[in-house]
């Protein structure tokens, strides 16, 4: 069983900066794909950020390139979300999600086997 955990949530005023952290245990964290997705109040999950096992690779909903930035440490076994530019749109549960495996539909919900319990990120205008 994988455990998965994050960090760093908070409150911010729009334009501030956030960083969320990830930890995963398991199997050795370089096997896993990980994503971001989150979830406002009424709506459906949805996809952020996603990095490959390596860090070579990553991807971002359109929402959000430019602005925030996924990275992983493989050997603290710590993947991370920088988020810039927040706006009142961000404010969500942010969940981070484990995909024990290669890199494979990875803005699909159902791609990820192990998820977070979320961290809340509230944005003020």
């Amino acid at each position: 069983q994988v455990q998965v955990g994050e960090s760093g949530g908070g409150s911010v005023q729009a334009g501030g900066s956030l960083r969320l952290s990830c930890g995963a245990s398991g199997r050795t964290f370089s096997s896993y794909s990980m994503g971001w997705f989150r979830q406002a109040p009424g709506k459906e999950r949805e996809f952020v950020a996603a990095i490959s096992r390596s860090g070579e690779s990553t991807y971002y909903a359109e929402s959000v390139k430019g602005r925030f930035t996924i990275s992983r440490d493989n050997a603290k076994s710590t993947v991370y979300l920088q988020m810039n530019s927040l706006k009142p749109e961000d404010t969500a549960v942010y969940y981070c999600a484990v995909r024990d495996g290669f890199w494979h539909q990875i803005r699909r919900v159902e791609s990820y086997d192990y998820w977070g319990q979320g961290t809340q990120v509230t944005v003020s205008s």
